[in-house]
């Protein structure tokens, strides 16, 4: 998907020591571990709602423990939004939810 400069498939170690950090300074990224992008898509995913399900099978792990015990600190929005959820459903329905149509 990504070729070398002649056309051929990138080496992983090349890569990660040659062409990674030059990305990053044209890209106006700080210095980084290579590793920090697989964190950072896993991240982003879980912020905008995707299944932790899903996230655990792109990142192959196991099992969706793995995934939730190096991501929770992900979630700190998870409780309010479970409250908000609560706070909606018990609210008491307003005159215009009562009115027959």
């Amino acid at each position: 998907m990504f070729p070398n400069a002649l056309g051929g498939p990138l080496d992983g170690n090349n890569l990660r020591t040659r062409s990674f950090a030059r990305l990053l300074e044209r890209a106006a990224l700080p210095p980084m571990r290579f590793h920090s992008l697989r964190h950072a898509a896993a991240t982003l995913l879980m912020a905008e709602g995707v299944p932790i399900k899903a996230i655990s099978e792109m990142l192959g792990h196991s099992d969706i423990t793995t995934t939730l015990r190096v991501y929770a600190h992900v979630l700190p929005t998870a409780h309010e939004q479970a409250a908000n959820a609560w706070d909606r459903m018990l609210r008491p329905p307003t005159s215009d939810a009562l009115a027959v149509r």
